[in-house]
């Protein structure tokens, strides 16, 4: 059975944070709240834990998993990123988007997409999320919490813990989710390409 807690949305508990990040270190999946849906993250170089993290999602590795960073500086170890690419970044985040970006040799190749090589990244707009990372002092690595065969993401945190106590080592309680997903934004090519309207604005970029 996964472990509960009630975090504030506000004012996180520091307590609970080091837990948490300790439950993450140790190998764990963790469901928490962002600023669109609940996510599934897990520690980035843990490659028992990717594979079971694809494995609830039931999601190949052509599927883009999300590096969750603190902040820009954290987006750019991970992604090559030019100028304009930069200046758009630095207009959104924080926010509800993920970006599709060439990953960085700091990505390990197995969470890269195996022929494009790209990867995706957002900085959340969350305390707990922000606490967690800083805790961490490292992106972690996430996917929308949609269970298989279901089109819509689990938003209540007791849903949550009903039906994914037993796959998942831990639960944070921060309060109900949008049930929106984040917008996912390629800035791979010469334009940005829209791939799904999501939470956020996409106009800023020109979409």
């Amino acid at each position: 059975m996964s472990q509960f807690f009630q975090i504030h949305p506000e004012n996180p508990q520091a307590r609970l944070i080091s837990q948490a990040v300790e439950v993450i270190k140790g190998g764990g999946i963790v469901a928490l709240p962002t600023d669109s849906c609940y996510a599934l993250v897990c520690q980035l170089d843990d490659k028992d834990a990717v594979a079971r993290l694809r494995r609830i999602r039931n999601v190949d590795d052509k599927h883009h998993l999300t590096l969750l960073c603190r902040d820009l500086s954290e987006i750019a170890q991970y992604a090559k990123i030019d100028n304009q690419q930069y200046r758009l970044l630095k207009a959104a985040t924080p926010g509800a988007y993920t970006f599709i970006l060439e990953a960085t040799k700091e990505v390990p190749r197995r969470l890269s997409h195996p022929s494009r090589k790209t990867i995706g990244l957002r900085v959340p707009e969350n305390r707990i999320v922000h606490a967690v990372l800083e805790e961490l002092a490292q992106p972690l690595l996430g996917t929308t919490l949609i269970l298989p065969g279901e089109d819509e993401p689990l938003t209540d945190p007791d849903d949550v813990r009903d039906r994914l106590s037993k796959v998942v080592d831990l639960v944070i309680d921060g309060g109900a989710c949008s049930f929106i997903p984040t917008t996912v934004i390629d800035l791979t090519g010469p334009e940005p390409v829209l791939q799904r309207q999501g939470r956020g604005d996409a106009a800023p970029f020109g979409l």
